[in-house]
């Protein structure tokens, strides 16, 4: 494997330069924005460092083909990765019980203490509810009404901005009135802190536990990964080959049923490259059967399938035939969402992979959206077992478990 670092004013001009040095084959594994110190930094310009790596057997085809290279300047595309670091750990991307229990602690005291001042005070106009609304909200503007159900009794207003929140953050309505149906909302001198705090405790309990990733009792453990185009599958495999082969010490094999997309192959047999993992593409279930006693003392075996269209039943049917192709191993089924579908259609794609084999579900591209109510919201309607989340496209940096403590501090309004 080789691996070279260019450095060049912008991302792009970067890549161009990893490119001319090691040809369209190469996969970027980092790009870092320097920024300039000292004492003159005023009058510099930040820089970018790409990190580029190509296997031996590529870059020595290309340099004996210095012609073939310069053709596909202009044609080819670039294959997209970042650093498989392991001495980096997603720990950094999540709160620790502990600390995430400490935030909404501190929600609860803030909230309450502006209420006391507001109480106390006899020389502000602002309603006290507004001051909730703001914090909870983050917003600005006092003139926002609060959307409230209809009743003839008086409403806690602390309870209605809550549910406000919730359905703000598109948690569907019917699981936020059940959320809050224990609360006394027709007593309006109910403490707030009692209200965070079990609003927060019963969004923690529904999204329920959270399983990793693990190796099987026996070997090998076969785990596929599977969704819709666009979904992020291929980038999440390599994230999830990463951390089990630098984190958790495991040997693995990768294989690739997606024949389909341009360039797919390449791309997942360079991350396995760069992992020193074998890899072998399948055409046929009698391949999976193949492959799968090849690499029988591996403790697990990814298996980077097709994108499907969920609509589409011969693609359907193709997929449970590789799935149930390895019936005699342990298996699990990994289903891939992104979170910034609408959730008609994640609930859509949802049941009808439901109806294929049973899943845990990886949930993408949350750097990418503030509403994460459709995670709560899909727990609920399927009841399947939530495992991983994605942001951004580092591997294998941006990637962690579900924390549901992060989840129902999001929702409540916190730090997006």
């Amino acid at each position: 494997m080789i691996i070279k670092k260019f450095k060049a004013p912008t991302e792009k001009e970067a890549i161009l330069l990893a490119k001319e040095e090691l040809g369209p084959s190469a996969i970027v594994m980092n790009v870092k924005t320097i920024k300039p110190s000292g004492l003159l930094k005023l009058f510099k310009k930040t820089r970018v460092e790409l990190t580029a790596a190509i296997d031996d057997n590529i870059a020595d085809k290309s340099i004996a083909s210095d012609e073939a290279k310069n053709e596909s300047k202009s044609t080819e595309k670039y294959v997209f990765g970042t650093a498989f670091d392991s001495k980096k750990s997603n720990k950094e991307h999540e709160l620790t019980s502990e600390e995430a229990k400490n935030a909404i602690e501190e929600k609860i005291n803030n909230i309450a203490k502006l209420l006391e001042q507001q109480m106390n005070s006899t020389k502000s106009d602002i309603k006290s509810d507004d001051i909730i609304e703001e914090y909870l909200d983050d917003k600005s503007s006092s003139d926002n009404t609060i959307d409230t159900k209809s009743s003839d009794k008086p409403r806690n207003k602390v309870i209605e901005l809550v549910r406000n929140q919730l359905i703000e953050n598109e948690v569907c309505e019917k699981y936020v009135d059940m959320i809050i149906e224990e609360l006394d909302a027709d007593n309006p001198n109910q403490p707030i802190d009692n209200i965070l705090a079990s609003v927060y405790q019963k969004i923690v309990l529904k999204l329920g536990e959270i399983e990793a990733l693990k190796a099987g009792e026996k070997k090998p453990k076969i785990v596929f990964i599977v969704g819709n185009t666009g979904v992020g599958k291929t980038t999440t495999l390599a994230k999830l080959a990463s951390k089990c082969i630098l984190e958790d010490k495991m040997r693995i094999a990768i294989l690739s049923v997606d024949t389909y997309r341009i360039a797919a192959i390449e791309q997942t047999k360079t991350f396995a490259s760069i992992l020193n993992a074998p890899f072998e593409v399948v055409y046929t279930p009698e391949d999976m059967q193949k492959y799968v006693e090849k690499y029988k003392e591996c403790d697990l075996i990814l298996v980077d399938t097709a994108g499907r269209s969920h609509r589409d039943e011969s693609q359907k049917n193709d997929l449970k035939v590789i799935v149930d192709s390895v019936n005699d191993y342990e298996k699990e089924v990994y289903l891939v969402l992104s979170v910034t579908v609408k959730y008609k259609d994640l609930l859509n794609m949802a049941q009808v992979y439901d109806q294929l084999f049973d899943y845990k579900i990886i949930f993408t591209k949350l750097d990418e959206t503030k509403g994460v109510g459709s995670i709560l919201n899909l727990k609920l309607d399927m009841d399947k077992t939530l495992s991983y989340v994605t942001w951004g496209q580092n591997v294998p940096d941006d990637i962690g478990l579900v924390n549901p403590q992060i989840i129902a501090k999001k929702l409540l309004g916190g730090e997006q």
